[in-house]
């Protein structure tokens, strides 16, 4: 008899969870993630990811899962799923949100599984809003912003929102990181963002292909002087960026094949 195709999870600490366990996060916000696209049981910037999940829990718990329980959790999951699938790593405290918890609060770690992404083909079409998030650097739960904005984004014709400080420097869009090409070189924002780990598996990639790469403040009124724009998160290293705001961006093919050739040359690795 062969074995039951595996089906995606959702793990509490390496085990099946339940309804009990499940209840409480539906009503709770005060948690840090990552997320991952997991292809042939592998992923590809690994140690980025159980960095974000250790600095994040050192910015808000006070203390970390050591990596080697982190490893445990995710390949548990990954072992009991199909072998391409979309994974979701949360860390989080028992004692909940509007709660004082210690230094010695335990943590815990949910970790979901489903369908592969791809993301969307593009390109997109960005409304730019003035908007700074909470802990920047932190990939964490509850902001009600993101969705907000990208709501308003919609409902003015635009597929998804970009982010200004209120220098007016852009830094991020709502689920992506912002990428830029000026004919020669890929320009990064500088400004207060997440650094994603899909970011960083490309930057490392293109130092190593020779690709120069540069990082300064970007404005709208500097966008027509650029050649490119994308985004890229979990899903993708690139997608091309046809209009921020009113600014038109030309297509740049190249651009976008250095994207994704640098996030191919990235070796995938198995927790």
């Amino acid at each position: 008899m062969s074995a039951s195709p595996a089906t995606f999870v959702i793990h509490r600490n390496g085990q099946p969870a339940s309804a009990a366990d499940l209840g409480p996060l539906a009503f709770a916000g005060y948690a840090h993630f990552t997320a991952m696209q997991v292809r042939d049981g592998r992923v590809r910037g690994l140690d980025l990811h159980l960095a974000r999940l250790w600095s994040a829990s050192m910015e808000m718990f006070g203390h970390a899962l050591p990596d080697d329980t982190m490893r445990r959790r995710l390949r548990t999951a990954i072992q009991a799923s199909p072998a391409d699938h979309s994974l979701v790593a949360t860390v989080y405290t028992p004692a909940g949100e509007f709660t004082v918890a210690g230094p010695d609060a335990g943590l815990d770690i949910l970790v979901r599984t489903s369908p592969p992404a791809d993301g969307p083909s593009g390109p997109l079409a960005l409304a730019a809003f003035e908007h700074e998030r909470m802990l920047p650097q932190v990939k964490h739960v509850g902001e009600i912003a993101k969705t907000y904005l990208l709501r308003r984004a919609a409902a003015r014709g635009f597929d998804d929102a970009a982010f200004m400080d209120r220098q007016g420097r852009l830094s991020e869009a709502s689920i992506w990181n912002l990428a830029f090409w000026d004919g020669a070189a890929v320009i990064w924002p500088e400004a207060a963002m997440l650094r994603g780990t899909t970011m960083g598996i490309v930057q490392r990639q293109l130092a190593r292909l020779g690709v120069p790469q540069h990082t300064r403040a970007i404005t709208l009124a500097d966008l027509p002087g650029l050649r490119g724009a994308a985004v890229m998160n979990s899903w993708t290293p690139g997608v091309a960026v046809s209009r921020i705001g009113e600014a038109r961006m030309p297509p740049a093919p190249a651009f976008l094949q250095w994207l994704h050739q640098a996030y191919a040359a990235e070796p995938a690795a198995a927790p």
